[in-house]
């Protein structure tokens, strides 16, 4: 059976998906085809049901919830640490201000918009954001990917680190992306599926050092610096994206419901969000 598995082409997706993709696990008989899209794009295609096996955003699930089931393996999920809003000069608030984003159905979006409610979003492609603001065009930018570690080397400030807070205010991790399987292709496809996305991480996590050359690639503002790429992937590639773990599960939902609470979330929250749960 051929499936589709599309995913960012950051250094912490290369790094889990590095196994699956030279073919160094058993995938069951699964031929997998890669694909690589920044996360924006890979929730609009999960909105159509485009792929097998996606890459989003945990905000985006309760849109796609109705074709999708989040897999146990494979999440991105920030302890204390998550996306950033950087600017140019210290700021005291983002009240009111222009900040650019990095899509309005990413996490770090939702996160924001839980952290401050009333600002201006300009949207913008994930590796444009920082330089919106480096340019004046924007008060702020929201950070993913590896732009969390190298935005003091284009002289920004850090205004908060959205992770952080999070931890503050619940005591939970910030689970920002997963890997969402999809439900048509039947329980047993989705087993398989499981176990292959496990035994993935598992075997890139065993064998580091060359999972991490191979992630380097993808690395961006940050392939030159072997230290600072291995410390952005141990930050989301690590036990936790094994397995979320009780407090991951239960931070997922208390963000999904939050976000619908705050009526920033429009669609239902499932009762069954995680394969494993069937």
């Amino acid at each position: 059976m051929k499936i589709r598995i599309a995913h960012s082409p950051d250094s912490d997706d290369a790094f889990m998906f590095y196994p699956m993709v030279k073919g160094l696990i058993d995938t069951e008989g699964l031929e997998v085809e890669h694909i690589l899209a920044d996360i924006q794009t890979l929730n609009e295609e999960a909105l159509k049901g485009t792929y097998e096996v996606s890459a989003i955003s945990f905000h985006a699930y309760p849109y796609v919830a109705d074709k999708y089931l989040v897999l146990p393996s494979g999440g991105s999920v920030g302890d204390g640490y998550g996306p950033i809003v950087v600017s140019k000069k210290e700021l005291q608030s983002l009240k009111g201000l222009k900040i650019a984003v990095p899509g309005k159905l990413t996490t770090a979006f939702l996160v924001l918009k839980l952290y401050e409610p009333d600002f201006e979003e300009v949207v913008l492609p994930f590796d444009k954001v920082m330089d919106a603001v480096q340019e004046g065009l924007v008060d702020a930018g929201l950070v993913i990917h590896e732009g969390q570690l190298s935005y003091q080397d284009r002289g920004l400030f850090k205004v908060v680190d959205l992770g952080a807070w999070w931890k503050e205010r619940t005591g939970l991790p910030l689970p920002l992306g997963c890997n969402v399987v999809r439900k048509d292709l039947g329980l047993e496809n989705i087993r398989k599926v499981e176990r292959v996305m496990r035994r993935s991480v598992e075997y890139a996590l065993k064998h580091k050092d060359i999972a991490l050359s191979y992630a380097r690639e993808y690395a961006r503002d940050i392939k030159e610096d072997p230290d600072r790429t291995q410390r952005f992937v141990s930050m989301y590639v690590n036990e936790r994206t094994i397995d979320y773990g009780e407090d991951g599960r239960r931070s997922v939902r208390l963000l999904l419901n939050m976000g619908k609470e705050t009526g920033i979330i429009k669609a239902p929250i499932p009762e069954v969000i995680f394969s494993d749960e069937l």
